[in-house]
């Protein structure tokens, strides 16, 4: 996802939103199954829509917008900002309403922090990483490919590549040309399916990840490519630069750096130790 678009927790449930029109939506969806538990919240959401705003002529208080969803496409989404989604609770009956509440006031105003104070951002980042138990070495690097990817996608948007489905075609081929492998066939190598694939990649699979993608920013910022073939060499040429660096180090090492090791696996070692 993109830095305006994210998945935040509320008492283990997720919960998708956007940036939008200078404010946070939020799925309506996962908000109903948050709140309600119901195993169907869609429909759930479907016969509180037409009761409370359908039946009643009332305008609506939601958009559709492009949200990821399970299968990892964007799927236009009933979402609401902070104001709609208050009216909608209103409409749940749930002992989760108030803290639910509260939690979603909270998390508008650190956006608006962040927004002043772009740190803020990485700092909260850091303390989610550092309380999952990653390494504070991995963090460093897991930040710096995130600053790393932003600068190759702010370069892709300069020459009018904009939309979530390109970003992932060039982002595959510099994948392949890196690893060997797509970002989806390299979660399938990791034994991982809904987590974000660089949450589960080694410090030296950061490292490569990142002297890909920055290649390509500046192979993107000389060469000025302005059709998609373009973009799609650039990434391929700036993905053949980290796979060379690859194998000259697994050369001297002996040591492959492509690896099935990920982070649940880690967590389940660690776990069986102190067990």
């Amino acid at each position: 996802m993109n830095k305006d678009s994210k998945i935040i927790v509320f008492q283990d449930k997720r919960i998708r939103r956007i940036w939008h029109i200078n404010e946070w939506y939020f799925s309506v969806v996962d908000a109903v199954e948050a709140l309600t538990d119901s195993p169907t919240p869609r429909q759930y959401w479907g016969k509180v829509k037409t009761r409370e705003f359908t039946n009643l002529q009332l305008s609506p208080i939601w958009v559709r917008l492009k949200l990821v969803a399970e299968d990892g496409k964007l799927r236009l989404t009933d979402c609401a900002n902070t104001k709609g989604i208050f009216r909608i609770i209103q409409s749940i009956p749930s002992k989760k309403a108030e803290p639910f509440k509260r939690w979603l006031a909270q998390v508008g105003y650190d956006r608006v922090q962040e927004i002043e104070n772009p740190e803020l951002a990485q700092e909260r980042m850091k303390e989610i990483y550092e309380k999952k138990g990653y390494s504070k070495s991995w963090i460093d690097k897991r930040l710096r490919g995130i600053a790393v990817r932003q600068d190759l996608t702010d370069e892709w948007k300069k020459r009018g590549i904009l939309t979530q489905e390109n970003y992932a075609i060039l982002t595959a081929e510099i994948s392949k040309a890196s690893f060997g492998m797509t970002p989806s066939e390299y979660r399938k190598y990791k034994g991982i399916t809904k987590e974000n694939l660089r949450d589960h990649m080694t410090d030296l699979e950061l490292i490569f990840s990142m002297l890909g993608e920055a290649s390509t920013s500046e192979i993107e910022r000389t060469r000025d490519p302005r059709t998609f073939n373009g973009h799609k060499k650039a990434s391929k040429e700036g993905g053949t630069i980290a796979k060379n660096a690859r194998k000259a180090l697994e050369k001297k090492t002996k040591q492959k750096v492509i690896t099935k090791e990920n982070y649940l696996i880690e967590q389940e070692k660690k776990k069986r130790i102190k067990g």
